[in-house]
């Protein structure tokens, strides 16, 4: 079935308290979807985020992230005053999330209604359910505070290796600061499940957002280190990363430790299962982010300041998703396929059926034919004007060189549209290809320029920052995002 949607970050949200959350104003984007004929909402992995703020080096792979919180919930349910709330506001500048202010703030709410909240049967069903990955993750998380918010690799020796007795004192220390952490992921979960309630019954899916990797400074990295390619003082024996190409002649360092694949096949892939098991339980569609890494990844040596000297190992291939179908069944899941591609990735894609994607910001390279071009698609994919790491529409066709602004030109036999316009020329383009999904990133629709960009990749400071303002999304722009989905038949 042909259907559309839009990509908006819930930071992005034009909440009050400085960035977006679990507030009135998403379910008003809901509403908002609905009105405009959409079907889906893509949002960006909800964990919480730590140095440099990217939702995609989080703390937890299972956690999510406190920020969201709606505080006039938890005003509504007498946890909070105004005035409470009103100290943590942080919203001086609506275009913009300032992370470190938040972090200096946000807590210090989220404590008061703390102090305040009774434990009931319903805390602890979700304790005793998430105990798998919560207990790990609450103690790391007070650790870290007790040490000053160090890495855990920075950590005394017997915290960091895990040390029975160790832990245990550090439980008995601090069992207050666990019960903090379980009461701010409690919040986070009830919060959210009412948020995607509510989008499902309108008829709203929600699409996430899965990292390949985890952070090297997690919960996780630190709790299951034979999950991970650790020497025996759990340092990294090689690190992840993307090859020079031509966007960058040094290549990606991203610095994620690298899976034990054969510790994984050993254990049947059980801490997998668990993963994206617990992803369905917050979304109905998954985007599993650099699906290539699953057939073979790029390794870097540790301790490299670039990735011109890593090299490629084979990944688990089909092994790992024929496992996952085994215990999960059929898995609504798009494989960001994006970068140079091999056969045997080809290969992998067409066997587990997942729609890989395609990027409209990709395809106009009059240097050479392109995968991106609408009319290389099939109908199992999923088109974008451009993604979270992409510049917008506007932006990029303003950084466009002559000779592929003449073969756009050509290609959409449209040579005079208004700036205003030109992007609702892609957006066209997109919406009457033949991929079953068309998505579309809110600022797209907005025709905002490169200020509205949400992130630069391989870049620490000034990303994922971007907000919508509150009234920005008008009457007129869903009336027009409405008649084009239903010109195109997505409605």
């Amino acid at each position: 079935m042909r259907s559309s949607g839009i990509l908006l970050p819930i930071s992005a949200l034009p909440t009050r308290y400085g960035i977006g959350g679990f507030s009135e104003e998403a379910y008003e984007f809901v509403d908002q979807l609905c009105r405009a004929g959409q079907k889906n909402w893509q949002i960006l992995p909800l964990g919480p985020t730590g140095y440099g703020d990217s939702p995609y080096q989080s703390f937890s792979t299972f956690a999510g992230n406190p920020y969201y919180i709606s505080l006039d919930k938890l005003k509504d349910e007498g946890l909070l005053t105004e005035q409470e709330c009103l100290e943590a506001d942080c919203g001086e500048n609506p275009r913009k999330v300032d992370y470190g202010r938040i972090y200096r703030t946000r807590f210090q709410a989220l404590r008061k209604a703390f102090e305040r909240f009774r434990e009931d049967e319903a805390y602890r069903e979700y304790a005793a359910r998430n105990s798998f990955w919560l207990e790990d993750y609450c103690l790391y998380m007070a650790i870290k505070h007790s040490q000053g918010d160090a890495g855990w690799d920075q950590w005394p020796e017997g915290l960091r290796n895990r040390e029975p007795d160790a832990l245990e004192a550090a439980r008995r220390e601090l069992q207050e600061e666990l019960r903090f952490y379980r009461f701010q992921q409690y919040q986070f979960s009830r919060q959210w499940k009412k948020l995607k309630d509510y989008a499902n019954q309108k008829g709203i899916c929600m699409i996430g957002d899965l990292p390949i990797y985890v952070a090297p400074d997690s919960a996780d990295a630190w709790a299951s280190p034979e999950l991970f390619q650790f020497d025996e003082e759990k340092k990294p024996e090689g690190v992840a990363g993307c090859p020079p190409d031509g966007f960058s002649a040094t290549g990606q360092l991203w610095g994620n430790p690298l899976y034990r694949w054969e510790y994984h096949r050993q254990t049947g892939y059980q801490w997998w299962i668990q993963r994206i098991r617990h992803c369905f339980q917050l979304y109905d569609v998954v985007r599993i982010d650099h699906f290539r890494g699953f057939e073979a990844y790029y390794s870097i040596p540790y301790g490299d300041a670039t990735a011109q000297n890593g090299h490629w190992e084979q990944g688990p291939g089909m092994e790992l998703f024929r496992r996952l179908k085994e215990e999960l069944g059929e898995m609504n899941i798009i494989a960001e396929d994006l970068g140079f591609l091999t056969e045997g990735v080809y290969r992998m894609l067409a066997e587990t059926g997942y729609p890989g994607m395609k990027v409209l910001e990709f395809a106009f390279d009059s240097r050479e034919e392109s995968d991106y071009l609408p009319h290389n698609y099939s109908h199992n994919c999923v088109v974008y004007t451009g993604t979270h790491d992409n510049n917008t529409l506007a932006g990029w066709y303003q950084e466009m060189n002559d000779h592929d602004r003449w073969f756009a030109g050509e290609y959409m036999n449209n040579k005079k549209s208004s700036p205003e316009e030109l992007p609702w020329d892609f957006i066209r383009l997109a919406m009457s290809s033949v991929a079953d999904l068309a998505v579309v990133p809110i600022q797209d629709y907005l025709g905002l320029g490169a200020e509205a960009r949400f992130n630069y990749p391989s870049t620490l400071g000034g990303n994922w920052e971007w907000r919508l303002l509150p009234g920005e999304i008008t009457d007129g722009l869903l009336e027009k995002i409405r008649h084009m989905t239903k010109l195109y038949g997505r409605l």
